[in-house]
């Protein structure tokens, strides 16, 4: 397989892996729960082992975007779903914003290639 395709599907399980973190983070109760103490600490730590795979064949601006972005799009997501946080318009347009910006940087960088 292609090594940026790996490269992306590294930086997708880094996504995933610092949304459990967050999750676990929330679940702590701002660190008085160890065991999801504990483990908000080793997803962080994974995401950004894997991140840092990924940037092997991804640039450092692309790689840590769509990182940053799409944690902070499905931390949203699942705060609203799960959590019961407000859904507002104004936040659905802000993911929105955030998605189209990870867009345009991606394709930006698939023309220069």
């Amino acid at each position: 397989m292609n090594q940026v395709i790996i490269a992306w599907i590294t930086l997708g399980a880094s996504v995933i892996s610092e949304v459990t973190g967050t999750i676990a983070l929330r679940q702590s109760a701002g660190f008085t729960k160890v065991v999801p103490a504990l483990l908000a600490g080793f997803f962080y730590v994974v995401a950004v082992w894997l991140m840092a795979i990924a940037m092997r064949h991804l640039e450092m601006g692309v790689t840590y975007a769509v990182w940053a972005a799409g944690g902070t799009v499905i931390t949203a997501i699942v705060g609203m779903a799960i959590y019961n946080e407000q859904c507002s318009l104004q936040k659905i347009l802000g993911i929105l914003l955030v998605l189209i910006g990870v867009l345009v940087i991606s394709i930006e960088k698939a023309q220069v290639s």
